[in-house]
């Protein structure tokens, strides 16, 4: 059965992304939605300015049509329709997708690399984040974090400020990852088989269907973005990404397993937190040349391609430890 429902998730997925990006990338060559590049940024990517932009748009699209054609096609043989864990995970899916897109598309019309504030993005996260836990307390989902397997305590409404952390830290987490060609979306690629696994392990096959439909999607997206990248995820896919891996955190209980799982995105996210923090202490000087911590590789002298592999495996690593832990702990 568990086989059943992760080939045809991943299979089905793939298939219908390698469909549509290639449909995509010349309509968006003609619309001239291309990426505006940042000038402070590393000067190798200028070459890079004009390529299409929010090809994210088919993470949530295409997942979800995978999911209703499954469930089309196979009812409630396979997989048991949980009408409330679908809402929990699309709502929060399709909002920061939302919010990735109408960033996008500010960036494109101003053709600046300036779209929605950093106020205004933070806003709509908080929105989304407390419609999610709104929705969540209301259909009665547990509130309880688990440290250990027989240690747990009851965050009761607490458990709502660490959905907003949660929501709010991933997602703008892999949106600072996402600098390189291939770089979020193939370090993403590990951390959704791992709550895919863990989801398995939980028995909660809503949950490795939708994992193995999205991790089909980034396969077949990773087709056309790893380097020389024909499209770029933009803020359209990095935001729905972390929504991705914040709600299977939250859906498989192992909210706080995040960290570990993600770990490249949070040594990512603390370079940034870093960086900013350093620059305000010491009156303008910096910790690293450039942040996130990719673009500090860069400046240092190392390919492209070389930091994306390094990125890989030590995304890699996390998922390994992760799984390892699932299974003997």
């Amino acid at each position: 059965m568990v086989t059943k429902i992760i080939f045809f998730g991943m299979f089905i997925a793939l298939v219908l992304s390698s469909i549509i990006i290639p449909i995509i990338i010349p309509i968006m060559h003609r619309l001239k939605y291309g990426q505006a590049i940042r000038v402070e940024g590393p000067q190798s990517h200028y070459a890079k300015a004009g390529t299409p932009t929010m090809g994210g748009i088919v993470f949530s699209i295409v997942t979800f049509i995978v999911v209703c054609i499954f469930f089309l096609i196979f009812k409630e043989t396979l997989v048991e329709f949980n009408l409330n864990n679908w809402i929990l995970i699309f709502v929060p899916v399709f909002g920061y997708a939302l919010i990735g897109f109408i960033d996008d598309y500010l960036i494109i019309v101003r053709k600046t690399n300036n779209g929605l504030s950093i106020k205004q993005k933070l806003i709509l996260q908080i929105l989304i984040a407390g419609i999610f836990f709104y929705i969540y307390s209301r259909l009665g989902y547990s509130t309880r974090i688990y440290l250990t397997g027989n240690f747990s305590f009851d965050l009761k409404w607490f458990y709502g400020i660490l959905c907003f952390l949660i929501l709010v830290g991933s997602t703008n987490a892999v949106n600072f990852t996402d600098g390189l060609d291939g770089l979020a979306g193939g370090v993403c690629s590990f951390a959704v088989a791992t709550f895919t696994f863990i989801a398995y392990q939980n028995e909660q096959y809503d949950l490795v269907l939708f994992g193995s439909a999205l991790l089909g999607v980034l396969l077949g997206f990773l087709i056309y973005n790893v380097h020389p990248a024909k499209i770029f995820m933009g803020d359209t896919g990095s935001l729905t990404l972390g929504a991705c891996l914040s709600i299977m955190a939250i859906l498989t209980k192992r909210e706080l397993f995040l960290i570990l799982v993600g770990g490249v995105f949070v040594i990512e996210a603390l370079s940034v937190i870093l960086q900013i923090i350093y620059f305000k202490r010491t009156n303008g000087k910096r910790l690293f040349k450039m942040a996130p911590l990719h673009h500090h590789l860069e400046l240092l002298g190392y390919r492209e391609s070389t930091i994306v592999l390094m990125f890989y495996l030590a995304g890699l690593f996390f998922s390994a430890i992760s799984i390892l832990i699932v299974l003997f702990a």
